[in-house]
């Protein structure tokens, strides 16, 4: 058998980490992105032990991924297949592991899941997830109205910037006239009141 070292925990506890090349324990300030770090809050950082990445007597737990299998089989790792419990949720997944067209129905190939027996319940009870990212006739009539409610947005937003613009309009030609009947009085007044002085 060839293993690939995937990482391991020293006695008390403390993860090894990538690219800290110590045998020995060290702190370091971890961020957003490190390994053995969750921020609790965005941009925080804080100090915390770490174990180097060197292999030495002091870990207690050493993770091994198996790279090449060897000629016998290792009792309860190799010899035997843990089939997965859950089959695919989302409908192109669904699709995809099933090799089906767009005109197939997803809804007939869904993995189900048998529930164990309970006494004075039916017996061979099944169960499967509800399907994710399925195109039903409901799902296009909502998106049929989203998007008419959308139109209808525009178009009356459309009438009533035509309309205030006919409004300010009017204003902007009722203020004008006001103005030059303005001025109109007051160069009538002005020369009545010259020719009065002149008399």
């Amino acid at each position: 058998y060839i293993v690939r070292i995937a990482g391991g925990n020293d006695k008390q506890g403390f993860p090894m980490t990538q690219g800290v090349l110590t045998a020995t324990r060290v702190r370091l300030l971890l961020g957003r992105g490190h390994s053995c770090f969750r921020e609790r809050r965005s941009g925080e950082r804080r100090r915390k032990s770490v174990r180097g990445c060197i292999v030495d007597s002091n870990l207690s737990v050493l993770n091994m991924i198996i790279v090449k299998k060897g000629e016998q089989e290792i009792p309860g790792l190799t010899d035997k297949t843990i089939p997965r419990r859950l089959g695919p949720k989302r409908a192109s997944k669904i699709r995809r592991l099933f090799n089906l067209s767009k005109e197939d129905d997803v809804r007939q190939y869904v993995v189900r899941r048998p529930l164990p027996e309970k006494e004075g319940k039916k017996p061979g009870k099944t169960k499967a997830p509800k399907i994710q990212r399925l195109v039903t006739p409901l799902v296009l009539q909502r998106k049929r109205h989203r998007l008419a409610l959308k139109k209808r947005r525009a178009a009356k937003k459309r009438e009533d910037a035509a309309e205030y613009a006919k409004l300010l309009a009017q204003r902007m030609k009722e203020a004008k006239e006001r103005k030059a009947e303005r001025r109109r009085s007051a160069s009538t007044s002005k020369s009545r009141g010259e020719s009065t002085s002149s008399k």
